[in-house]
């Protein structure tokens, strides 16, 4: 084995130990602020339990119930009744899908000593840890073909593994499965397996809503890898380079509308479905229980006997975009209030490294950015790191989901929006340290192969670089004070949202 591939197995190690500790140990925080910190009385979503609670119910409640909360509740009451009332249909089927997988297969054994609640609960724990890993490994490999920087892949994936969106990657939010199928799904893509590609982002459209702006990958790419051929003959006759241009057009057209015809498919899919069901409803038999929640929460259920809603006269009947208008009232600048200025505080730091990241790169690569990144590379063009010409198109797709998420959703959401489909956030984060922090400098932080003379001459630095030497993130947290004002800005930003988030959302207080 190469001593690169050495270097590159231990990094991969280092992310799944560190996302792995950092996944357990928000599991014990959540419980133990959970129990500590007495729930807010929220105006939640909140179904009544028909099943009576077996021997285990109660442990599981104490140790995840905080995972359960908020638009959490959603997904669980999806998974074990399906999709019952009107505005369940914002929150897309995958992930409920999975969880009724795990509890009705992996977790069948329980089922004596659990409710499927219960084993809900627990799949989600379970389950968003193991792809919460995944997605740690999947964004370690893109980063490393993207930014073409070992050193700065790795800190990227640790910040990532303290992201600030930390308690919807373990709640039972859909944010963590989102990110495993974008992140794998953008890895194959560079590495050119197309089709396996896009059927992962297919699945991601599946989780989430956003996932319909991954197409754009795609689109890009196989229009740059086809300019990149007609390159290569434009040294032929003008006939052959015609045809040649030809060619490569309807290639792009025929496969540019299979990828996002892939891509958009389970978003079609999930609207026809509930098209059906309440344009056309048939009889069902829904407990009474949730009939007397229905009635007394004004909540909109397919019945055959009630008007059919308004929006399935729409010339394009979309329920998501009726969902989000009616009952969230999301639209073009509709958040722009006074009174939500502390949303907007908030939000304020992921959109500050959003612009950061977006300035820095257009003022690296003008003229490459005038160009849309579709011309010539150059020769001089610097090809690792942050600026470099392959982090083009995450940068647009990151400041497109920026935008959108301020003028257009609610503000506070843009952290987790963010944070769970671009990896732009943490390349930024892992730039500005490497720019800023001198601690980073220290190339021994990033070898694999230490000389113990030399940490027996230096006993704090054998303290320090041999415990933390493959985890560069923890080394900086360990030498806080000598760290410069911008590392202590940006941990502190990342480890105060990922504390604070299981505080706060894990007792139904308002949260990102």
């Amino acid at each position: 084995m190469s001593p690169s591939n050495n270097c590159v197995n231990q990094d991969v190690w280092t992310v799944v130990q560190f996302a792995t500790f950092t996944r357990l140990l928000s599991l014990l925080l959540q419980a133990v602020l959970n129990a500590v910190i007495p729930d807010h009385v929220a105006d939640a979503f909140s179904p009544p339990r028909s099943e009576t609670p077996l021997l285990l119910d109660p442990v599981i409640e104490a140790l995840f119930g905080g995972l359960s909360h908020w638009d959490a509740e959603h997904f669980l009451f999806i998974a074990e009744r399906g999709y019952l009332y009107e505005h369940n249909f914002a929150f897309f089927p995958l992930f409920p899908l999975i969880l009724r997988l795990l509890a009705a297969t992996a977790l069948w054994p329980l089922c004596g000593f659990l409710t499927m609640h219960g084993r809900l609960l627990l799949a989600v724990a379970i389950g968003n840890s193991i792809l919460f890993v995944i997605s740690a490994v999947a964004l370690y490999k893109l980063s490393r073909l993207v930014v073409q920087d070992r050193k700065l892949a790795l800190v990227a994936v640790l910040m990532y593994c303290l992201t600030p969106a930390n308690v919807f990657m373990v709640a039972g939010y859909s944010e963590t499965l989102f990110a495993a199928l974008t992140f794998a799904g953008l890895w194959l893509l560079e590495k050119r397996f197309t089709i396996v590609a896009c059927l992962l982002l297919g699945f991601a459209t599946g989780a989430r809503a956003n996932g319909l702006v991954n197409a754009g990958f795609l689109l890009y790419l196989s229009l740059q890898w086809g300019l990149s051929r007609t390159r290569a003959f434009s040294k032929g006759e003008g006939g052959v380079r015609y045809r040649h241009y030809v060619l490569e057009l309807i290639r792009f057209v025929l496969t540019g509308a299979f990828y996002a015809a892939v891509v958009a498919l389970p978003f079609c899919l999930f609207q026809f479905y509930g098209y059906q069901t309440f344009c056309y409803p048939s009889a069902t038999q829904v407990p009474p229980a949730l009939l007397n929640l229905a009635r007394d929460k004004e909540y909109r259920m397919a019945d055959a006997a009630s008007p059919t809603p308004r929006w399935c006269q729409w010339r394009i009947p979309l329920l998501y975009s009726y969902i989000q208008d009616a009952y969230w009232d999301v639209g073009f600048l509709r958040y722009f209030r006074w009174k939500q200025i502390p949303n907007f505080i908030l939000a304020l730091p992921v959109a500050t490294l959003g612009f950061i990241a977006s300035y820095m790169y257009i003022l690296a690569n003008p003229v490459f950015c005038m160009y849309l990144g579709l011309g010539d590379r150059g020769k001089d063009r610097k090809m690792h790191g942050f600026c470099n010409p392959k982090v083009f198109v995450y940068i647009v797709h990151s400041s497109v989901l920026l935008l959108f998420g301020i003028f257009c959703m609610h503000v506070q959401v843009l952290t987790r929006f963010l944070a769970s489909s671009s990896p732009v956030l943490y390349w930024i984060s892992g730039h500005l340290l490497f720019h800023y922090e001198p601690l980073l400098q220290d190339e021994r932080l990033f070898r694999h192969d230490q000389i113990q003379q030399q940490q027996d001459h230096k006993p704090g630095l054998r303290c320090s670089v041999g415990m933390c030497r493959n985890n560069q993130v923890l080394y900086l947290l360990m030498h806080w004070q000598t760290c410069s004002i911008y590392t202590r800005c940006i941990l502190g930003y990342f480890i105060s949202y990922w504390f604070l988030g299981l505080a706060l959302h894990c007792n139904f207080l308002p949260w990102t």
